[in-house]
């Protein structure tokens, strides 16, 4: 095609970006998450603390007396709030990234992963700044709702995950792969957790403003690195058009069209068992804040930012058992240990009455966090170089779809049993669980190459 002008629609290399230095992508992963888990819980304690002062209720969630008002409408409706507007800034949030993560996901094969990243940046970087006007000037609480909308058009976190699990794949081999996997989702739990442990106490310190103005200089920062910094794992980057059917059309042939080196019952039953995990994991993680809250446990912010981190805690510690267990197991046996803590721990939120017995139900989490890994690496491995994008923006609208569903059934649920129990949700969630373990044994067996042995390698 040299000499002639090439046809609209095709593809022609990109222009080289200069880049400062060929960094990882796992600072634009830590830094992500870090803003977004320390503006989570600070966002559910500010519409609790709004919908109380509108509602006139200034009961104290002191364990002194918060047991006191467990009967009192007015904290019902204060919790009812608080849970309600969750499911809707997740509900818009997630609607309008379904389609827009699985399209820059694909379009990254093409045109490389960092235009998919300095997107999904800004992003982030929009939705602050509508938080920050929300808390600064009081506005309506359904701008939370904006911000959600705004982020998701640019990719969302799912997208800047989906290009940052490719990314992973374009450059380790197939035996790395699943602790590299396993070393990304830590990189999320480091940043989670230390920004939960600093979330609460400056709230408590200094108010809500501050924190959100952190999460705005951490994410500037983060779009540039992205920008600048980040070196790009696709070998040949391409221009291709971002507004074409071809990049959902990707991701459905990834499921429908046969292909001698895959087989599309693992990817289809793989994919629904991480759906089965995400949609358990986040929809615990949207009702915890609440949970914790309310009485009999009345945690302030200090202890919802203990418990925070706790919840986090178990990227790192599930980095480490992998690592440990992989010497001695298959990938899948150690998925099913994971499994089996994850409704161990679900289990005892349901019946915790106590804060120690809470702390209790986070310990139990230590290895909930190495089934994801293990079913991504072993998703990656089923296509080929050039579809790892689209598969993992596939695993992204799979990722939408677990949230939105936990989003609709925990926050619903929640409320509608604090009547007779308030745990339920995680009775239900830890019951869920079984889903995915018997899928993940199945296809162990019935896989022509099964993983009997693999031993950790170095990337």
């Amino acid at each position: 095609m040299e000499g002639r002008a090439s046809p609209p629609g095709a593809s022609r290399s990109l222009p080289t970006v200069a880049v400062l230095f060929r960094g990882p992508v796992e600072p634009i992963v830590f830094l992500a998450n870090f803003a977004l888990v320390l503006q989570g819980p600070l966002t559910t304690q500010y519409l609790w603390h709004r919908f109380s002062t509108e509602l006139g209720y200034n009961g104290t969630r002191h364990r002194g007396n918060c047991g006191n008002q467990s009967d009192d409408p007015i904290m019902k409706e204060v919790e009812t709030l608080t849970s309600h507007w969750t499911l809707y800034m997740n509900v818009g949030g997630f609607l309008v990234g379904l389609f827009w993560s699985t399209l820059l996901g694909a379009w990254s094969d093409r045109v490389g992963r960092r235009p998919l990243l300095v997107l999904a940046s800004l992003g982030l970087l929009l939705q602050v700044v509508v938080s920050i006007f929300v808390v600064q000037l009081e506005l309506h609480v359904g701008f939370f709702v904006l911000g959600r909308v705004l982020c998701a058009l640019l990719g969302d976190f799912n997208g800047l995950l989906a290009a940052s699990f490719a990314s992973v794949a374009d450059v380790s081999s197939q035996r790395s792969r699943t602790f590299r996997m396993a070393g990304l989702e830590s990189c999320i739990g480091v940043g989670g957790m230390l920004a939960s442990l600093l979330g609460g106490h400056w709230l408590r310190a200094q108010g809500y403003a501050n924190p959100f103005w952190l999460a705005l200089a951490l994410l500037i920062f983060m779009t540039l690195y992205a920008a600048f910094c980040f070196g790009e794992t696709v070998k040949e980057s391409k221009s291709t058009r971002l507004f074409t059917l071809r990049h959902h059309r990707s991701i459905v042939q990834l499921y429908v069209a046969p292909a001698p080196q895959k087989s599309r019952k693992h990817l289809a039953l793989y994919s629904l068992a991480i759906f089965v995990v995400i949609t358990v994991h986040f929809g615990a993680q949207d009702i915890l804040t609440v949970y914790e809250l309310s009485t009999p446990l009345c945690w302030d912010s200090t202890l919802i930012g203990y418990g925070s981190a706790a919840q986090n805690l178990p990227y790192l510690t599930s980095l480490l058992g992998l690592r440990l267990l992989q010497y001695c197991l298959a990938d899948t046996w150690v998925a099913e240990i994971g499994l089996a803590f994850n409704m161990a721990g679900m289990v005892v939120f349901a019946f915790a009455i106590t804060t120690p017995l809470m702390f209790t139900g986070y310990g139990l989490l230590f290895l909930s966090l190495v089934t994801t890994p293990v079913i991504r690496a072993k998703l990656s491995k089923l296509v080929n170089e050039s579809e790892q994008g689209a598969l993992f923006s596939a695993v992204a609208c799979v990722n939408s779809l677990g949230m939105l569903m936990a989003s609709g059934i925990f926050n619903s649920l929640y409320p509608a049993t604090l009547n007779f129990m308030k745990g339920f949700p995680f009775l239900l969630g830890a019951g869920l669980l079984f889903i995915p373990a018997i899928l993940i044994g199945v296809l162990e067996r019935i896989n022509p190459h099964p993983e009997f042995q693999q031993f950790p390698q170095s990337s």
